[in-house]
């Protein structure tokens, strides 16, 4: 099992990310994902916020092995004309390590706020679809035409090509019916957040849809998102878990099912249940501050962790 991380750009510079990333690039993970919001999400909207792929561009630039991306970009933030072209060049910066994190959008409040429009569930999913097959011909095809409900291009150019082929899509959220459906029908890779027990619903009506739409789901690959914080021992961690289960409006119990927060041996036992259930990255959801102490932890999590979780690790 791969394991990657997460670094929310709020309350931070980007020398401060560069400096994280260049150590998960050095210790071997195998991804590194900023979010995209125009708000902090995790704390309040007045805290500092740099936009994702600008940012993103200067990581991939500054790193050399790990694979980047945003997890997850919205839909509703870019015509997938322009972010086919941002995504384009920022494989050819990275000499072909982007995967393109998509999601619907969920956040209605960060749209309003920026004047953009925010769309009903259906229709954001029917943009989400058509944006898979816009993104797919701009990267495939020497000139490209669709013509969409929502998303039309006439004679339209995107050159240069990325430098994988075909540029992988990972398309995040377990929504059963349609969420999963445009998974199955477009998606390289899957992202969720969650317990195991919630996951493995979610991979069981991803296969579902695989069957409908005539996929092989081996051929999507399985990937998991928690919060993720190393602790000296439980009675810590129930602290951490205590906060969470506020800030989620949760319990104690279920936010230490879906997360990753804890000692060694506990966080190990929770990583190896995914990997049996045949997810094939799981990526620890960092935050700010990012500083000497967080590299010190992704440094034991590669001593204390990595070696634990079998060959791919």
């Amino acid at each position: 099992m791969f394991l990657g991380i997460q670094t929310p750009q709020y309350s931070c510079e980007v020398a401060d990310l560069l400096h994280v990333w260049q150590a998960a690039d050095r210790l071997g993970f195998r991804s590194a994902w900023l979010m995209d919001h125009l708000v902090p999400v995790v704390v309040p909207d007045t805290e500092p916020m740099l936009e994702a792929w600008t940012t993103l561009a200067a990581l991939a630039a500054g790193t050399t092995r790990i694979r980047v991306g945003a997890l997850v970009t919205a839909n509703t933030f870019r015509p997938p004309a322009i972010l086919a072209r941002s995504a384009a060049t920022i494989d050819r910066l990275s000499g072909g390590r982007l995967e393109v994190g998509l999601g619907a959008g969920w956040n209605g409040p960060e749209h309003v706020a920026n004047g953009l429009e925010f769309p009903g569930v259906k229709d954001r999913l029917d943009m989400l679809d058509e944006s898979c097959r816009v993104l797919r011909a701009l990267w495939s095809e020497p000139v490209a035409n669709f013509d969409g409900a929502h998303y039309k291009l006439v004679d339209a150019y995107c050159e240069p090509k990325p430098v994988q082929t075909p540029l992988p899509i990972l398309i995040g959220g377990r929504g059963e019916k349609r969420t999963l459906r445009i998974v199955a029908t477009h998606a390289d890779r899957w992202n969720g957040s969650g317990s195991i027990e919630m996951l493995q619903h979610s991979v069981v009506k991803l296969h579902e849809h695989c069957a409908v739409v005539g996929r092989d789901p081996s051929t999507i690959e399985l990937t998991v998102r928690n919060d993720f914080s190393l602790t000296k021992d439980r009675e810590t961690a129930d602290g951490e878990l205590e906060q969470l289960a506020g800030f989620w409006k949760t319990t104690v119990d279920d936010a230490r099912a879906r997360t990753w927060i804890g000692p060694v041996d506990d966080v190990v036992e929770s990583l190896l249940a995914f990997r049996a259930a045949g997810f094939h990255e799981a990526i620890l959801a960092l935050g700010a501050p990012y500083d000497g102490a967080t590299v010190e932890l992704l440094e034991r999590v590669a001593a204390d962790i990595m070696p634990k979780l079998g060959e791919h690790s």
